[in-house]
């Protein structure tokens, strides 16, 4: 087949709808995948390459250069890699090409680097630091008492609607990646702080005269929904108010649930199931533990200790 026929732009809108419709692949994941596409067709283009269908092996292994020069961390190096492994199954499934010329690219090894977490002391430190008098620290405090009584990630804390909270049985519904949905527990804090700030700041963001009508639950200055970006901003901000050393993102919350669970004795199947890992080995990256589950567990243990 000619290698001229079809445009990058046309493999990539047929790629994107085999993303949406048999993949069933989320928003967020077709948007990575969007993005790796475009700084390999970039990168083509500097070859003076139109098209994927142009490409070989020996490109393949020079594009696996230019990102290393780029100084990419390892692991972004690995998702783009297996980004256009996965166009090249879908073209070579299509009969687009012959072979899939990123098969045979070994993905490099993640570094492995623990994931950073909070002691509950520090946390506590952040929970009272909040002036529920104010209207947005109401929403900032409910928020990082949410993410950490659920471990959700921040772009299914912006999916929240008002209906998906069950007080009466403690239980959030999650809409998830590739629009899995799962039931998490959240505990009495949260729902404390989700209740106040409910019936106060939320009511007075969404009577806002520039706002639109909106379900989700959590809202911005302007009673619009709050976005990922808004999430992560108002965590920094905060943790920026009261210590000039931390310095956590959303994620780190909910790296700090699983491992405040698992240093407790949860068990990593529940783990897994709470945090909406496909995979047990997704999970086992939270097995470390802290220097003081260490000592209790040997104080406990060891006949002599």
């Amino acid at each position: 087949m000619a290698a001229t026929k079809y445009t990058f732009s046309e493999l990539a809108r047929a790629f994107k709808r085999y993303l949406q419709v048999e993949k069933n692949a989320s928003e967020q994941t077709i948007r990575a995948y969007e993005k790796d596409l475009q700084d390999y067709r970039e990168f083509l283009a500097a070859e003076g390459l139109a098209s994927p269908l142009q490409a070989d092996s020996y490109v393949a292994r020079t594009y696996f250069s230019h990102l290393y020069n780029k100084a990419y961390q390892r692991a972004t190096v690995a998702r783009k890699v297996s980004a256009l492994r996965t166009f090249y199954k879908y073209l070579k499934r299509e009969e687009y090409v012959e072979t899939n010329i990123f098969a045979v690219s070994s993905l490099p090894k993640k570094e492995s680097t623990l994931p950073r977490f909070l002691y509950e002391e520090e946390l506590l430190q952040l929970f009272h630091a909040f002036d529920i008098q104010n209207v947005l620290e109401q929403r900032d405090l409910a928020i990082f008492e949410l993410l950490y009584a659920s471990g959700i990630r921040v772009s299914e804390c912006t999916r929240i609607e008002l209906d998906d909270i069950d007080e009466e049985l403690s239980t959030l519904l999650v809409k998830g990646k590739g629009n899995k949905q799962r039931y998490v527990m959240i505990g009495s804090f949260a729902l404390e702080a989700i209740a106040y700030y409910k019936n106060n700041a939320r009511k007075k963001l969404s009577a806002k005269k520039q706002a639109a009508k909106t379900n989700a639950l959590f809202l911005n200055n302007n009673g619009g929904p709050l976005t990922e970006r808004g999430i992560c901003y108002t965590v920094k901000k905060r943790v920026k108010a009261i210590s000039q050393t931390l310095n956590i993102s959303p994620h780190d919350l909910r790296h700090t649930f699983a491992t405040h669970l698992l240093n407790n004795g949860a068990d990593l199947r529940t783990v897994q199931d709470l945090l909406g890992h496909e995979h047990l080995s997704t999970t086992q990256i939270y097995t470390h533990v802290t220097n003081d589950r260490l000592k209790r567990v040997y104080q406990t243990a060891h006949p002599r200790a």
